[in-house]
């Protein structure tokens, strides 16, 4: 009884350490000879397993890099649901952005680690990953606008802001990428980080409009 009752957590994480494996296996082949040099077949062949093993864990090549993205697909829906009484769905976002930044979290470009350099220069230099990352955005919208629904006046309301909102969050990632990779440290870009965030979630919390006032 015992057995059995441990074997489904066996297999799963049997499952886990053929994922990862697979994933660390094609990104150092991609990262050594470019994802486009680098086959499906021959992700397989370096990891010992066959193209339709490799094919049951990941729909395709470009999902071995950004399966990375997946752990934060859901990350701004459960910020949204998680925050305080009072605080708003923009204020949390928010708050958690500075603070991912101050930690030097990879996810927001402010990461100066050699590792995270090299991947986030594969990301931003491959065509073929940033047509499939939208993709997982398009899930995070879809996930974030489901948190936001139950406050929101409408279905079409939610979806907005919640495209709003991750359309922030990455170009504010992209912004800090553009800034490491020009070779700067991450603990001298983090003031202008903040103050990015700072503008950017604002723009969002008192509306376009009053950051256009001038225009009118």
């Amino acid at each position: 009884m015992a057995m059995a009752n441990g074997s489904p957590g066996l297999r799963e994480s049997k499952k886990q350490r053929t994922h990862q494996h697979l994933a660390g296996t094609a990104l150092r082949l991609f990262l050594a000879h470019g994802f486009d040099a680098v086959s499906v077949a021959d992700v397989a062949a370096a990891a010992e397993v066959s193209k339709p093993t490799l094919f049951r864990y990941f729909a395709g090549k470009e999902d071995l890099v950004l399966c990375r993205f997946a752990d934060h697909q859901d990350e701004a829906a459960r910020i949204v649901r998680a925050r305080a009484t009072g605080t708003t769905p923009v204020q949390a976002l928010h708050e958690h952005f500075l603070a991912a930044l101050r930690d030097h979290d990879p996810i927001t470009g402010l990461c100066d680690s050699p590792e995270v350099v090299a991947f986030q220069h594969l990301l931003y230099s491959t065509p073929a990953l940033q047509s499939r990352l939208q993709h997982y955005m398009d899930r995070e919208i879809e996930l974030l606008a489901e948190a936001l629904r139950p406050a929101a006046p409408d279905g079409l309301t939610a979806r907005l802001a919640a495209c709003h909102l991750v359309t922030v969050r990455h170009e504010l990632g992209q912004q800090n990428w553009h800034r490491i990779a020009a070779g700067r440290p991450a603990a001298a870009v983090l003031p202008e980080a903040l103050a990015d965030a700072d503008r950017a979630f604002g723009m969002l919390s008192g509306g376009l409009d009053d950051c256009f006032q001038q225009l009118i």
